[in-house]
């Protein structure tokens, strides 16, 4: 029974997740509060006892509030006569009359507006599932043909306190907007101690029938009266606003450069050494600028040989030069030639005369922003009523 209970009570903490978009009525709904009034009989089981002579009548009270269409709340008060029965040693049967109040606290759920589509039906179908407490009082036994002897005789007059729990469903049909009937039937789960030796779990079963009065409706808000609005004639203003910007352009921008390369030569050598890396720059310089001009100029060292034989050497180192720069694909018709002998000496150093000097020169193109601050004029036309 216990764990029952606590299904149903999982079962109402989720009840809010559940409910789903539902269309307006006509009728009014939730939020409002209600009293209920409500009559009918009880009975309280016991195996060991004929459960059809224990069928007492029954009361109920209760008030509440329905906070949506699909989940309320109340704290209900039943009481407040029952009976219950045992069959001691074979004898013949007997059974305990006793008072009780139960209060609780029950969390209601409209099953129709739950899984419907209205707020609001003609019949509905309501859970009832709560926890609280019964209090039993005036216990006293009686035998229905002789005493059972002293040993039933306890001291039942004690009030008793107990836990109650309780699910049932509930038939609700509204009568009016103020008033509706219902039925219902309850199952209460509760330990009643009766006397020292008989305290058992007892299952109480309730049916009622009553009537819910119901209060508080949320008013309506009035519906909104539209403003009269005056028609004015529009007057409109004119104004010319000047706008700056920046115009941007981009244009060709020409870098000059220049640059040389040395190549040294061993005493009577003339080969242009294809692997040295002067040649291979100036091929990346004629491939990277415009306008490229080479100028090769060949030098002997005053130092060894005569003037005569100098100016040959120098002649043939120029000439190899040219030839390895057209060669590694350098247009022949930017390349010119001068061969000077030991007539020029570029170094103090004599050994170093025995070079060969490649001027280059070009142009690199470039793109240069220029920025010129521009404006424009815009006619706004502005409402000034």
């Amino acid at each position: 029974m216990k764990k029952f209970l606590l299904m149903a009570l999982l079962f109402i903490s989720a009840v809010p997740v559940l409910a789903q978009e539902r269309e307006e009525t006509g009728h009014p709904t939730a939020p409002y509060t209600f009293i209920g009034l409500q009559g009918g009989v009880q009975n309280t089981f016991n195996n060991e006892f004929n459960n059809w002579k224990t069928f007492t009548p029954t009361a109920s009270f209760s008030i509440g509030r329905w906070f949506t269409p699909v989940v309320g709340a109340r704290l209900h008060l039943n009481g407040a006569w029952s009976k219950s029965g045992v069959n001691y040693l074979l004898a013949d049967d007997g059974h305990y009359n006793y008072n009780y109040l139960t209060p609780t606290a029950d969390v209601l759920v409209n099953l129709c507006t739950l899984f419907g589509k209205k707020d609001w039906y003609p019949v509905n179908l309501i859970f009832v599932g709560g926890l609280g407490a019964n209090y039993a009082f005036e216990n006293y036994y009686r035998s229905e043909e002789k005493a059972l002897g002293s040993t039933m005789l306890y001291a039942d007059n004690d009030n008793r306190w107990a836990f109650n729990g309780k699910v049932g469903l509930m038939l609700d049909i509204p009568i009016c907007k103020w008033l509706s009937f219902n039925l219902e039937g309850d199952l209460n789960a509760r330990y009643v101690g009766k006397s020292a030796v008989f305290n058992d779990d007892i299952l109480q079963f309730v049916g009622q029938a009553g009537l819910t009065f119901k209060f508080g409706y949320k008013k309506a808000k009035p519906a909104p009266v539209p403003a009269v609005v005056e028609e004015v004639e529009p007057v409109y203003s004119t104004r010319i606003d000047t706008i700056w910007y920046d115009d941007v352009q981009y244009k060709d921008k020409f870098d000059g450069q220049k640059t040389e390369w040395k190549v040294y030569y061993d005493l009577r050598g003339s080969d242009f050494p294809e692997s040295a890396k002067e040649l291979k720059e100036a091929c990346e310089f004629a491939k990277k600028y415009e306008g490229v001009k080479m100028n090769v100029v060949g030098y002997a060292d005053k130092g060894t040989g005569t003037p005569k034989v100098n100016m040959e050497y120098s002649k043939l180192r120029a000439e190899k030069a040219v030839k390895a720069l057209k060669d590694a694909g350098i247009d022949g018709s930017l390349i010119t030639m001068d061969y000077k002998g030991d007539t020029v000496q570029p170094f103090a150093d004599n050994d170093k005369n025995r070079v060969v000097i490649i001027t280059a020169q070009g142009t690199e193109k470039t793109k240069e922003k220029v920025v010129t601050k521009k404006f424009r004029t815009k006619e706004v036309r502005e409402r000034v009523n």
